[in-house]
């Protein structure tokens, strides 16, 4: 699998979005994805978005293959100086997970084209490239991963998530999510060891992702930490 993943890295590039033009694909893509897969209601606009697409400490990241885009994730950076994501409102717990200084990041919205499922081409594996990439570029301590109960192995298997909180209701979601944790510091190089695809690739152009600077939003640790992606 981690072969055809490079196979289709090469074939992609990863964008931050950030006009309105691109951002209203990947709202129809959402919708088309989780319309698909029964997780969200019709409406008659065809597009999915909420409040938490606007906050000062979100980043919208696609993958497009052959110039397309065919996936995307949004990413929020929290902290107690900076409270705001669409899992915090779910989960208000996070924050007690934090101390003084330290962030989380909430990734949310991971959707696929169907078409691209259908092809079966392991996009999966591209999309949490992009969370992954973020913990090493803004310093995170922790990674969270509100996932419906049957995405849990996968998140187990290969980014070494525990479940920290049952299932519960999300905002504009027909099914309930649960929260998985991770402690970045203590399982990234065993994540590293088992799917290197996961980290910085410099021998493939575009496989690396040039996050915005937040640091205005929010306070990091830094401790000589160094930022790779």
């Amino acid at each position: 699998m981690e072969h055809q993943a490079i196979e289709a890295l090469k074939r992609s590039r990863y964008k931050i979005l950030t006009k309105s033009q691109d951002l209203e694909k990947v709202y129809r893509l959402r919708y088309k994805g989780y319309l698909a897969e029964q997780a969200i209601d019709e409406n008659e606009r065809g597009i999915m978005t909420d409040s938490y697409d606007e906050t000062a400490n979100c980043v919208h990241v696609a993958v497009e293959m052959d110039g397309e885009i065919m996936a995307a994730m949004r990413l929020h950076v929290i902290s107690k100086t900076s409270p705001s994501s669409p899992s915090l409102e779910v989960f208000p717990e996070i924050l007690d997970y934090l101390k003084p200084g330290e962030t989380a990041l909430d990734p949310t919205r991971f959707v696929i084209n169907p078409a691209a499922r259908k092809q079966r081409v392991p996009l999966h594996f591209l999309v949490m490239r992009i969370p992954f990439l973020a913990t090493m570029s803004y310093n995170i301590d922790l990674a969270l991963a509100a996932v419906r109960v049957e995405h849990t192995p996968f998140y187990r298997r290969y980014l070494g998530y525990d479940l920290a909180i049952g299932p519960r209701s999300y905002p504009w979601l027909k099914k309930p999510l649960q929260l998985l944790t991770s402690n970045v510091w203590e399982r990234r190089d065993a994540v590293l060891a088992r799917t290197p695809i996961f980290g910085p690739i410099n021998g493939i152009p575009h496989s690396n992702i040039a996050f915005p600077d937040l640091s205005r939003n929010y306070v990091a640790l830094k401790n000589g930490r160094s930022k790779v992606a």
